[in-house]
């Protein structure tokens, strides 16, 4: 079995949908024509890709990688990786290593000075997981939500 890491498209949104329920369970469920317009949305905005890991044309893992513009570093942008999530059944498998790697390579391919991401679990298999990625934890994060 051969995993493919590539963008995810229109035809796999089902897919990602269902990765996404595992890693928010409590978010409500969009309705269909919703998630459609919201996804189209979300793969147009320059500088997204949403990156997943295919076995057999299956979505097992996924993030999101932005790259961003910036005035700093000599002009050259940086990226952030967000919504890594790897489907249950198929943890421990490399999936998700592969998919955040193929996402910070790409930044990197971009000319980002440097690829970044957030956690909010405190569980140390995630904080070795990301570090087996080839992430240090060397910031700290703070965050404003409005809901």
């Amino acid at each position: 079995m051969t995993v493919i890491i590539r963008a995810v498209g229109p035809a796999d949104l089902d897919g990602l949908l269902a990765l996404y329920a595992q890693l928010n369970p409590l978010d409500p469920v969009l309705p269909p024509d919703v998630a459609r317009q919201r996804f189209e949305a979300l793969v147009a905005h320059p500088g997204l890709t949403v990156f997943g890991a295919f076995d057999s044309n299956r979505l097992v893992a996924s993030c999101v990688l932005h790259v961003l513009p910036n005035l700093t570093r000599g002009a050259m942008p940086y990226a952030l990786i967000e919504n890594v999530v790897t489907d249950a059944a198929e943890r421990r498998q490399g999936h998700g290593q592969r998919v955040v790697r193929a996402a910070a390579a790409a930044g990197f391919a971009e000319g980002c000075y440097k690829v970044m991401l957030m956690t909010g679990r405190s569980d140390p298999g995630v904080i070795k997981f990301y570090e087996s990625c080839g992430f240090t934890q060397s910031k700290t994060g703070f965050q404003m939500r409005g809901v």
